[in-house]
């Protein structure tokens, strides 16, 4: 299963989700994919098997992957402080993938229904679900 775990700003959220996937799901292919390169980085050092910055990144490799990770901002143009681009927005709410997307937004988007676990608790429900799907295709 291909992986891309999207992110931006300090990329800390898609270094957590990296390093809980590569511990719980080894033989996951992972692809980092920040909005800058501080963020790719993290991820890489996280554990990722590759890693890109930037628009294009995004726009060439959302459709090539069969999950997208990350927080609910990744479909929110503009969010991030302005890092996540329109174009990138609509690449990743276009991609095929499955997206699992954590209820995280700095933006003015408010998810009801939403459970307000800290961070570590949504990741671990992601790496749950990843595991499930795996499960799943294994039928």
């Amino acid at each position: 299963m291909r992986v891309a775990v999207i992110d931006g700003q300090g990329g800390g959220i898609g270094k957590l989700i990296v390093e809980k996937i590569r511990k719980a799901l080894p033989e996951t292919e992972i692809i980092a994919l920040g909005t800058n390169a501080l963020a790719t980085s993290l991820m890489l050092k996280a554990g990722a098997n590759e890693g890109a910055s930037g628009e294009n990144a995004i726009k060439v490799n959302a459709p090539r992957v069969d999950v997208i990770a990350g927080p609910l901002s990744i479909l929110v143009a503009n969010a991030m402080l302005g890092e996540l681009t329109p174009t990138m927005a609509a690449s990743i709410a276009q991609s095929d993938a499955l997206k699992i997307l954590l209820p995280l937004t700095r933006s003015r988007v408010e998810v009801i229904g939403a459970g307000n676990e800290p961070l570590p608790h949504q990741v671990d429900l992601l790496i749950q679900r990843l595991q499930n799907i795996l499960v799943d295709r294994a039928k």
